[in-house]
């Protein structure tokens, strides 16, 4: 940082970034000389006894020698001077752009040496020598090394090509103000955006509102970094440099603690206090069970990911061959003609065939699959529906602007993540077009209703129950994950009467909303600011805490004294001020409406142990639950477990383990009774 600028246009890599691929060719180059001169020491009396050429096979031996010995000088050059000084400080590097053209202006000697190499080598006429005093295969696999390390070269370039870098002003912008500069770049990158999803995901492109996903992501992805200068490995040493600013953090908060003086909820590990003020429905063990059911809605692809070997074997009981041709008990929609979907469905719910009355696995932007279960045992009818888990539920996700939401019972100016408010609608439409619901309760008149879903699935059946609420009061929903940019604040706690969340550890997508990636975005200019470290070491340093963790001296060591990066969070600019075009790049903001998570959140962490209870050996508990408010899910963190803590078979694991241990540690069956409670 600031990107490099080099032949009148910025590039996508900055002048601290020469260290590892200048090692790396330095090694390659290093290889080629050493074989070079083997066979200079090998082959070069040789060929003087050839027939013709002998001095053609001279000059380009030598020839490569010279070039390789000047280029290896270059690139030690490069890389001293690229790791020089703090990512901020670029006048350390001020000579990098110098030496780097000068790298770059020797691949023309090295490409024509090449192809008369070429010309010399592959030519039957030109290079004539005995077999036993040298070999015309030798200096082939030379020229083919040769055009091996030129691919490398250029394909480097053309990774950190920016194709809107240039500098140069359009004709029709030079007199205008750098505002007006700014919004026309702004458009070229989103344009940019753009046509990259529909060259990448061609296949996307037939679906109905894939030009508006398209659009609206790449305006996002425009104006996150907007104005910025970062380049990708700045992103990357910044994500570093925030795992060290958290766990100093965190460090700080466990301090506090012992003292007594932290403002952190308190934790518990006992249900049976956690639950004491909750309703009856609202408990975990009818979570578990309802995330059961979350899962099987991912079908077949989900039972193949957590059985690479035996998934298929374990399916086929359930499967129905040529089913396109035989009468069906369950309505099924866009399955195959095996019906996998419906199979995998079966086989992760141990729902009976009969009890399963309607599936669509119809997956297209905005249209999620899901499915419509009779559950016998909490005497409900549940509809699951499935989380992300292709390339369109990407887009769902990421069409992330706030929409207007207009529904009766819903605070005023109820505000909704557009791409699942568009998921909960379509949904609403295919329930209603199938009558399934009618009659489902035509058949189970005493049931209640039940709405669950994991990830995106829990954010769409949040919506979904707002929507049919007024039809259906006592609907409830059981939401796993849910993404943290969902709903406005006070739409956020209407549902709390209604919806139960359960979110575990340090879940990203619990904390992943546009307004938390700008306030990341934010971070990482600061860290980058405070930090101290060249760049390769900060990359370096990440790959031992990815290992090892990151040890106590770097919590302080990373920064400069004068600039310590501090844990209080930077205030959301004004109304007026929060816009795309704030002057400060830290207060910009794509949409003006913060959006939330959904529900009463369970939020359930690893318990620390002691000291004292590693030392006596003691177990305890291994998770400690509390119960959260959408607040403490605005900050995204960089944390080893952010990834596999949102899984949901690792939810499930987690919830599972508390209630065992629970009934384990306190009492047995009669615990066991106390902490489940029956609607």
């Amino acid at each position: 940082m600031p990107a490099l600028q080099l032949w009148g246009r910025k590039w996508l890599a900055a002048t601290d970034d020469m260290v590892f691929p200048g090692l790396f060719e330095f090694v390659i180059r290093l290889t080629g000389l050493v074989l070079t001169a083997l066979v200079y020491c090998r082959y070069y009396a040789s060929t003087w006894e050839c027939a013709r050429g002998g001095d053609l096979v001279r000059a380009y031996i030598v020839g490569m020698l010279a070039l390789l010995t000047v280029v290896l000088l270059t690139l030690a050059v490069l890389i001293n001077r690229s790791a020089q000084g703090s990512i901020m400080n670029t006048r350390a590097r001020r000579h990098v752009p110098a030496v780097l053209v000068f790298k770059v202006m020797l691949i023309i000697p090295e490409v024509c040496w090449n192809v008369m190499g070429t010309i010399w080598a592959f030519s039957a006429d030109l290079v004539q020598c005995s077999p036993e005093s040298f070999t015309k295969t030798v200096v082939e696999v030379m020229v083919l090394f040769d055009w091996v390390l030129f691919a490398l070269t250029v394909f480097g370039l053309a990774v950190v090509f920016d194709p809107i870098g240039s500098l140069r002003r359009p004709p029709h912008l030079q007199n205008s103000e750098p505002l007006a500069l700014e919004s026309a770049r702004h458009r070229r990158v989103a344009g940019m955006w753009v046509r990259r999803f529909r060259l990448i995901f061609c296949w996307v492109r037939r679906d109905e509102g894939c030009s508006e996903a398209f659009q609206q992501v790449a305006a996002l992805l425009s104006a996150l970094f907007r104005s910025t200068d970062l380049v990708p490995s700045d992103v990357l040493a910044g994500s570093v440099l925030l795992r060290v600013k958290q766990k100093r953090e965190t460090r700080e908060r466990r301090r506090l603690d012992l003292l007594g003086e932290s403002p952190t909820p308190k934790r518990t590990v006992e249900l049976r206090e956690l639950f004491v003020d909750a309703p009856a429905w609202m408990c975990l063990e009818r979570a578990r069970h309802f995330l059961r059911l979350s899962m099987a809605a991912y079908g077949w692809p989900f039972v193949m990911y957590q059985y690479c070997a035996t998934g298929i074997f374990r399916m086929v009981p359930h499967m129905t061959c040529c089913a396109c041709f035989r009468t069906k008990t369950t309505l099924v929609m866009e399955d195959n003609c095996c019906l996998c979907n419906l199979a995998g469905v079966r086989y992760l719910s141990q729902v009976p065939p009969h009890d399963i009355l309607f599936a669509s696995f119809r997956n297209h932007l905005f249209e999620l699959p899901f499915c419509v279960i009779a559950d016998h045992k909490t005497a409900n009818i549940v509809v699951a529906v499935r989380g992300s888990f292709s390339i369109r539920d990407v887009f769902t996700d990421l069409t992330a602007n706030a929409e207007k939401f207009n529904i009766a019972g819903a605070p005023p100016d109820t505000m909704a993540h557009k791409g699942m408010l568009l998921g909960a609608q379509y949904i609403k439409k295919r329930l209603d077009d199938v009558g399934i619901l009618d009659r489902a309760f035509n058949l189970y008149p005493n049931y209640g209703l039940i709405l669950t879903g994991h990830s995106l699935g829990a954010g769409v059946a949040v919506l979904l129950a707002m929507i049919i609420k007024s039809k259906y009061p006592d609907v409830k929903v059981y939401a796993f994950a849910t993404p943290a940019g969902l709903l406005s604040r006070e739409a956020a706690r209407y549902t709390e009467s209604f919806c139960f969340t359960v979110g575990v550890g340090d879940d990203f997508v619990m904390r992943l909303s546009v307004d938390s990636v700008e306030n990341l975005r934010t971070q990482v200019l600061e860290v980058l600011e405070a930090c101290r470290l060249p760049k390769y070491r900060i990359i370096l340093n990440g790959c031992g805490y990815a290992l090892f963790g990151v040890p106590s001296r770097d919590l302080e060591s990373t920064w400069r004294k004068s600039q310590v990066v501090t844990s209080t969070p930077r205030p959301r600019a004004h109304h007026g001020d929060c816009s795309l075009l704030a002057k400060d790049i830290k207060d910009r903001r794509f949409s003006r409406t913060r959006l939330f998570t959904a529900g009463r959140i369970l939020h359930i962490t690893h318990r620390k142990k002691s000291k004292a209870d590693r030392k006596a050996g003691r177990g305890g508990p291994t998770y400690e639950m509390r119960w959260a408010t959408a607040e403490d899910f605005t900050e995204l963190k960089i944390e080893p477990m952010m990834l596999l803590d949102h899984l949901p078979e690792n939810v499930y694991k987690t919830v599972d383990t508390v209630l065992n241990e629970q009934v384990q540690e306190i009492g047995g069956p009669s615990y066991r009774r106390g902490i489940i409670r029956e609607v």
